[in-house]
């Protein structure tokens, strides 16, 4: 049996989890705490970071770090469903999109958002900080009003099918949407595209994430908001 060392809303860990659904592989989940030095996470990532997948071999166990190497392992070794385009610039697409979240919107939205409203109130360190809440909100626009563009000419966000960058972006979104920061009314093509992948079966599962002490916003789990 394979495990997957998560964080219930971590995207990267949100990320591997949809992609296992998706591919209809059998998985245990152990969330883990990064901030107890005690956690098998520091042992199992020199990074101390999930997500952490250990998979099963006949040579013995594989350990894979960190979602990137996850979601290309995942594809690679199970082929069905695909997940990345046949051609080679539609695959630099999916790419660049994937990276897009994993580094500028996280950079930008998650290092600011995630920080004040959850790392603050996990680690008991104050209040969040209202300049960092708007400089956050206000990026986290911007990026929607670039993905309202793409989804304005495609079906899907790197193309017109469902591919990774669907998958890592509407994981990073996920989180925001949990806190109820997601201006959905503002963006109607991105909402239309989110409750779609919503629907997906493979999804389901993170809509039951419940993190104590940080309630979800009340239309987090409604397929159709």
């Amino acid at each position: 049996m394979r495990t997957l060392h998560h964080w219930p809303l971590h995207p990267g860990s949100r990320q591997c989890r949809i992609v296992l659904a998706e591919k209809r592989l059998a998985f245990e989940m152990i969330a883990c705490k990064p901030w107890d030095e005690a956690d098998p996470i520091h042992t199992l990532n020199p990074a101390s970071l999930p997500p952490v997948l250990i998979e099963e071999d006949t040579r013995g166990p594989i350990t894979l770090v960190e979602a990137p190497a996850i979601l290309g392992y995942l594809e690679e070794t199970f082929t069905e469903p695909v997940l990345l385009p046949k051609s080679p610039s539609d695959r630099a697409e999916v790419r660049r999109l994937m990276q897009w979240m994993d580094l500028k919107f996280d950079q930008e939205v998650n290092a600011l958002l995630l920080a004040e409203k959850l790392e603050k109130r996990m680690s008991g360190d104050g209040a969040p900080d209202p300049a960092n809440l708007r400089l956050a909100r206000d990026y986290l626009r911007w990026h929607l009003d670039y993905f309202e563009t793409l989804l304005g000419e495609r079906d899907g966000l790197a193309g017109d099918r469902y591919t990774l960058a669907d998958i890592c972006a509407a994981a990073h979104l996920s989180v925001i949407d949990y806190l109820g920061d997601v201006p959905w009314d503002h963006v109607p093509q991105v909402k239309a595209w989110y409750e779609r992948i919503k629907c997906r079966p493979a999804f389901r599962s993170l809509l039951e994430d419940r993190l104590p002490g940080v309630p979800a916003a009340k239309w987090y789990s409604d397929l159709d908001f």
